[in-house]
């Protein structure tokens, strides 16, 4: 890898910044791998295609496959040794996107999306294409199959593009997951069912695979634990990605580590956004895991799906407790748990083993959301359902653009007895190891230490004798209902016996003066059949003699909204709403009631509140002793100044 970085000192120093240095190095280390590789049946692949074409053959690719024996072709019939020869740098450009044309289509997408033609006029004009061509056939950088295996030349190709990365922090935390944060991931997903696995072959999908380092290091992971039992693992790997060059880039790596049937599978590029197309809409998976975009607007995708009210994708709309339009969409301005919702979306459910997912999100996603809204829904959604099994802490700084806090959801829709109707809270936020130096904002690393505390503490569950890290709680326990409380309009003058139309309201809000002292103003008297129900806003009142039941107009200016949890204890009422009203309302505003109509439930996680440690008061002796130390030291600034004055 140092021999390539210095191909880019030695030729770009002079023509690009060296955070654009990827835009040239990264394309030119793939081509230079793929020419390698092809250069053995070069010959036989431009005779194919001269063939193909003879026979008017139009779909080539498989035979070109077949041809080059790879997942991948080149029939331009030039190498880049061919293109070496070249002296005159038109001629040399000229040759050289001939030979870029003759790339298969799945190549083509990876220079395309790395938009690397864009790169040839400066290069041309500086005369450095030649220069960068020969340094990339130096007998010291051999990427020659002889030179370097597959797994070697991606281990070299991963290596690139983390060093490109973190020499640009802020881009890199949009693109790149730290590898200790992945590894973690993938761990919590796998371990705790590595003996239950069995051979076959299994799918994995990331639907905002960055440059795929989750879905490679999830491979290896799976294979790591389950090889030594002598268990016969394959998997296939899908995703998907909005962003050009960290697409090209993902397809990239796989192709040079020999998996190109496995690069067809993944999609990505700007038209290629995952809430609003879906490119694997209908299939499922057996493990998914996927670190979304945090705090990012998702308005344009909201568009193109006809609007916040008019989404219909049975991703997003779903039937839950007894709603056939459940919405799980939203606030337009953070899109991450839609990015999840999308992946609960592709879980398995006819099959014994199911489907497991490791997502990592930002706080955020743990508490916003008013009960109703979208990013509250899907919290209700995953928890009634029963799919969480955990939520990890993790500690601060650990990305490369950012401080603030993460935490890796981890769910399963296959969970054990031990944690039915549970949910798992553990705290690794201690849990970290610091770094030499800082990597932008990352300032510590999950070491395989850290890791092993983290899988210990998920594995014992409620059996973790460390509850300051580890807490194990009902699912019910997140959850609440948001009751409004209204209270009657007030107005001087208003009579206590007649029913007010909403003109006549209106006109009273308008004109009217609030008075505590003044009857509540009646809007609606009920059929004779009702029955009183204070509680919830329904009234006795004598209208023309008679004995109705009526109902007040609220004073919005009073509403007020309270929230009851659901666990809340009943005691002698008929549920626990009442009993908080009972207890908490009703003695401060004896005339309030609860509007049903309006009542919602949300659930929330504040791993705040379930692991505060509050910091031990100050003893006695240490306030006085620093008191003694300000008098003295003021005391000593008198004295200076009095000494200056005299």
């Amino acid at each position: 890898m140092s021999l390539i970085w210095s191909i880019a000192d030695d030729v770009l120093r002079d023509l690009y910044v060296r955070g654009k240095y990827r835009d040239v190095i990264l394309p030119f280390t793939v081509l230079r791998r793929l020419d390698s590789v092809l250069e053995p049946t070069r010959d036989a692949v431009k005779a194919m295609k001269a063939t193909l074409d003879d026979a008017g053959i139009a779909n080539q690719d498989g035979p070109l496959r077949q041809a080059a024996k790879q997942d991948f072709y080149n029939y331009s019939g030039f190498t880049l040794k061919d293109l070496r020869s070249i002296s005159n740098a038109t001629r040399l450009r000229l040759n050289f996107e001939a030979y870029l044309d003759g790339f298969s289509p799945n190549v083509q997408e990876i220079i395309d999306n790395f938009e690397f033609r864009n790169q040839l006029p400066r290069l041309t004009k500086a005369d450095a294409l030649g220069a960068l061509i020969e340094k990339f056939l130096s007998p010291d950088l051999d990427l020659s199959p002889r030179g370097i295996d597959n797994h070697g030349m991606g281990t070299v190709f991963e290596e690139l593009v983390r060093k490109f990365n973190e020499d640009n922090n802020e881009e890199a935390g949009e693109h790149w997951t730290p590898r200790d944060a992945v590894r973690l991931m993938t761990r919590l997903m796998f371990e705790p069912i590595a003996d239950q696995i069995p051979s076959g072959t299994y799918r994995l999908y990331d639907g905002a695979m960055g440059t795929g380092g989750m879905l490679t290091v999830a491979e290896e992971t799976l294979k790591q634990l389950t090889e030594p039992s002598g268990k016969k693992i394959s998997t296939h790997l899908y995703g998907q990605e909005i962003n050009a060059e960290t697409y090209a880039i993902a397809k990239a790596d796989l192709i040079l580590k020999g998996e190109g049937a496995e690069a067809d599978n993944i999609v990505g590029g700007p038209e290629y956004s995952t809430l609003s197309n879906d490119a694997f809409s209908g299939q499922e998976f057996d493990f998914m895991l996927s670190n979304p975009p945090y705090g990012k607007s998702w308005k344009t995708d909201q568009d193109r799906l006809g609007g916040a009210k008019k989404i219909i994708d049975p991703r997003f709309v779903v039937v839950h407790a007894g709603d056939p339009e459940y919405s799980l969409v939203t606030r337009s301005n953070d899109g991450q748990l839609m990015f999840l919702a999308n992946l609960i979306s592709k879980m398995k459910h006819g099959t014994a083993r199911g489907s497991r997912i490791a997502s990592v999100h930002n706080g955020s996603s743990l508490f916003t959301g008013d009960a109703g809204q979208g990013e509250s829904n899907i919290r209700r959604w995953i928890i009634e359902n029963d799919w969480l099994e955990a939520i990890v802490a993790l500690p601060l700084k650990m990305f490369y653009n950012t401080g603030i806090a993460t935490y890796v959801w981890v769910l399963s829709n296959r969970k054990e007895e031990r944690r039915r109707g549970k949910v798992q809270l553990i705290d690794a936020t201690e849990w970290a190891t610091p770094l030499r130096k800082n990597l932008g904002e990352k300032g510590v690393e999950v070491s395989a230490a850290d890791a092993d505390r983290v899988l210990e503490a998920f594995a014992a569950f409620d059996d973790y004798a460390d509850t300051d890290h580890s807490k194990v709680f009902d699912g019910v326990d997140f959850g609440y209902r948001k009751i409004t409380v209204e209270r009657p309009l007030r107005l001087a003058g208003t009579d206590a016996n007649r029913v007010y139309t909403a003109k006549e309201i209106k006109q009273l809000k308008e004109d009217g003066v609030r008075d505590e002292t003044a009857p509540p103003v009646i809007r609606k008297a009920l059929p004779y059949s009702a029955k009183p129900d204070p509680l919830h806003g329904r009234y006795e009142a004598i209208i023309d003699g008679r004995t109705r039941v009526v109902e007040f107009e609220p004073d919005t200016e009073l509403r007020d909204t309270e929230q009851v949890p659901l666990t809340e204890p009943v005691g002698e009422y008929a549920d626990g709403v009442e009993a908080f009203f009972r207890r908490e309302v009703a003695p401060y505003a004896p005339d309030a009631w609860i509007d049903n109509s309006k009542t919602k439930i949300g659930y929330e996680i504040s791993f705040t509140r379930h692991f505060y440690k509050p910091v031990p008061m100050r003893s006695l002796a240490e306030i006085q002793a620093d008191i003694r130390a300000l008098e003295a030291e003021t005391d000593n600034l008198i004295a200076e100044i009095a000494g200056d004055l005299a």
